[in-house]
């Protein structure tokens, strides 16, 4: 099994718990800064011979205009943090870390909030909640690109009609002589004419145009 989990046990005994010292002016509330975490566990994990190596799964960016027209870089990343002790057992957490920013630093923020929560989780690190905002919250935004999608294109309605359409597209003049040739092939007559032979139609008529027969 190897120390990381006896280890991991006596590092949150001297761990104890982490003070909201940080606050935030624009939504005043305090909040534990990356910061104050750091400062509470490097002598703790010296004292142990604990170190984490981080790794980043996934990473997601995108642009966002805010309300006045400014542009924030909106990083999201998937990070997996492994804690090593010095017999070389391990153990991992992989967390989700967000960050927003003017300039170059969201995937710095979003590196800071992803190390702050795998430590809270994997220490178990006393908090009176969860809710971590960062020290500056940007303002309201939108998606920079509004994404669109390409709606599906309705199936055609199977009928006489549009088989003959699709004979004329691909046939020309030639399309009655082709058509009735098609139902002879088929087996089968404007009377008869059910969903099972259109299907076979229809296919024998994009065959051709795929060999552009006319």
């Amino acid at each position: 099994m190897g120390q990381i989990f006896e280890l991991i046990g006596k590092a949150m005994t001297d761990i104890g718990s982490i003070g909201k010292d940080s606050y935030n002016p624009q939504q005043k509330f305090k909040y534990r800064g990356v910061d104050a975490v750091m400062n509470s566990l490097h002598p703790v994990m010296q004292k142990y011979g604990l170190f984490a190596v981080p790794d980043v799964l996934n990473q997601v960016r995108e642009e966002r205009i805010t309300d006045k027209g400014g542009t924030l870089k909106y990083s999201i990343l998937t990070v997996k943090y492994t804690m090593f002790a010095p017999d070389g057992s391990s153990v991992c957490a992989t967390v989700i870390g967000e960050g927003m920013d003017s300039g170059d630093k969201a995937s710095n923020k979003a590196m800071s909030v992803a190390f702050k929560y795998a430590m809270f989780q994997l220490f178990c690190i006393p908090t009176e909640d969860f809710v971590d905002p960062d020290s500056e919250t940007p303002p309201d935004s939108r998606p920079k690109t509004e994404p669109t999608q390409e709606q599906p294109k309705p199936a055609p309605a199977k009928s006489l009609r549009t088989l003959m359409l699709k004979a004329q597209e691909v046939y020309g003049e030639s399309a009655k002589e082709h058509f009735v040739a098609l139902m002879a092939k088929a087996g089968c007559s404007k009377e008869t004419m059910n969903e099972e032979y259109y299907d076979m139609i229809w296919a024998w008529i994009e065959e051709d145009q795929k060999n552009c027969v006319a």
